[in-house]
């Protein structure tokens, strides 16, 4: 069914003069009074009548599941008003697409009212996506830019401590989330708390977050006010336009930057802002955050006292088997009467076969001594000298004969080579009336050719030698007086040369 534009408000009569009553004072006298029922009641009808079922298109928002009742609740929006919206039990079940946060819709329903707040609502009874809202597209374009610049990386992560001295609350004063942090935190393990009073929603939080979350991370450590160990930004649930500030740069930035290790609790546990990614840890709501940052008192007490009994426990067990494994040993050592007894059981066997042993061995060594000394007599060294004495005397005329025999064929042998070293030396020959001639140099000379181009020659006779001058040489200086001088002794005759020793075994000479 289209839809109806609201009819022109009627014209305005002017007012009446003073003192006068107005018209529309004297109408409204005579006008019938409604009950507040019956009116919304007629309005309903009114606006049933006049819209009946639409198709609108918007952006749900405010979604947190089905009701207890299986009933399910929000709104639908776009840029200039919003409508609440509501899904039956019987209704949501059948739904192709079902209802979340953010998501642009086209819903088909009833127009109507709610009497109890006084606003009219639209009763969904089919429900198909339209894309995805303006929120969402920005806050997805917001979350891809910050995710290139690195700020959401798994390596930026710090672990956070394990019982921080202070703890670091960024969130409003006012509300049950810092009361539910403060309880829990008490429940836990108290521990100090620094609040920073922030709004979480609306114009102005954003820059508000950022500025506690540095100013923070801006305190000294040691100083006058404490520096967390560890921050917890935190807020309740709310819509996507409610956790908007969560979603800004300058929030995500300062998370980022932040040398505290930081937890975000912002919202429930099905709410997601781009916080979130940029913390340290997340917590899927405020009382979560408050468990992650401590420990259990009690348990740790428990722990503590369980593994000091486990400890002593161990000692105990450990002396008592020691002590056993020492009783143990005590009764292994054997007594030193028995430990000897043994010992000195050998002993005695020892000494009862000793005695018959010496007494063997003697008897021994005794008859090897009377089969030596039979030997020795049947063998007497006197009677081996006698012997050695006679075959010596038998061979004393032996050794001298043969020395003589030996000496005289040695004799003989030599004075056959003396023979013929006489018959083949060239003194022989010159006995027979040769001459051998030589050079200047007393080199022999074999040629007449060889003794014409010789300065001077030299004849050697059997009795001597002289000199002489090839035919046609020139004489030579006449030689200088000389002292008298003792008569040098005769030469002694040289010795046969390579060349001379094949003249003298030449065979005519012979």
């Amino acid at each position: 069914m289209p839809l109806v534009p609201p009819p022109r408000p009627a014209a305005v009569p002017p007012p009446p003069p003073p003192g006068e009553a107005s018209p529309a004072a004297l109408l409204n006298a005579n006008a019938p009074e409604w009950s507040v029922g019956d009116l919304a009641a007629a309005l309903k009808r009114t606006l049933e009548d006049s819209f009946g079922h639409v198709r609108l298109r918007g952006e749900i928002s405010g979604y947190r599941g089905p009701h207890g009742s299986g009933h399910a609740y929000f709104s639908l929006k776009d840029g200039s008003a919003k409508i609440d919206a509501v899904v039956w039990k019987g209704v949501l079940g059948r739904l192709r697409q079902k209802p979340k946060e953010g998501l642009e819709v086209v819903a088909t329903g009833k127009i109507t009212t709610f009497a109890g707040k006084s606003s009219y609502q639209i009763v969904v009874d089919s429900m198909e996506p339209a894309g995805v809202g303006a929120w969402m597209a920005l806050l997805e374009e917001r979350k891809r830019v910050l995710a290139a610049e690195g700020l959401f990386a798994p390596e930026r992560k710090r672990p956070i401590p394990f019982l921080p001295g202070v703890i670091g609350v960024v969130t409003s004063p006012t509300g049950a989330v810092i009361r539910d942090i403060l309880h829990r935190l008490a429940d836990r393990f108290p521990r100090p708390v620094l609040v920073w009073p922030v709004r979480v929603q609306g114009e102005g939080a954003a820059p508000e977050i950022a500025a506690a979350i540095r100013g923070f991370n801006a305190l000294v450590p040691g100083g006058a006010i404490p520096r967390p160990d560890v921050l917890i930004v935190a807020r309740g649930g709310g819509s996507i336009e409610d956790l908007w500030a969560f979603n800004e740069e300058a929030v995500v930035r300062a998370a980022a930057e932040s040398a505290i290790p930081l937890i975000a609790a912002v919202g429930h546990e099905t709410d997601t802002t781009l916080i979130d990614y940029a913390a340290d840890r997340r917590a899927p709501t405020p009382t979560g955050a408050a468990e992650m940052a401590v420990p259990v008192r009690t348990e740790l007490l428990a722990q503590i006292h369980d593994l000091g009994a486990r400890q002593a426990g161990t000692v105990l067990r450990r002396i008592e088997r020691e002590r056993s494994d020492f009783r143990a040993l005590v009764r292994a050592i054997p007594n030193p009467d028995a430990f000897l007894a043994g010992k000195r059981q050998r002993l005695d066997l020892a000494e009862a076969r000793l005695r018959p042993a010496l007494a063997a061995n003697a008897r021994d060594s005794r008859e090897r001594l009377s089969r030596l000394a039979d030997r020795l007599t049947r063998r007497s060294p006197a009677i081996a000298v006698a012997e050695a004495r006679t075959r010596l005397a038998g061979i004393d005329h032996r050794p001298r004969t043969a020395v003589l025999r030996m000496l005289e064929r040695r004799r003989d042998r030599l004075g056959a080579l003396d023979r013929m070293l006489g018959a083949l030396s060239y003194r022989a020959v010159l006995a027979r009336g040769y001459a051998l001639v030589r050079d200047e140099a007393g080199l022999p000379i074999r040629s007449a050719e060889a003794a014409a181009t010789a300065a001077r020659l030299q004849l050697q006779f059997a009795d001597g030698a002289i000199t002489a001058l090839p035919e046609g040489s020139a004489p030579p200086p006449p030689a200088k007086p000389k002292r008298a001088a003792r008569k040098p002794a005769p030469e002694a005759p040289k010795p046969e040369t390579a060349e001379a020793a094949p003249a003298a075994r030449q065979g005519s000479l012979f």
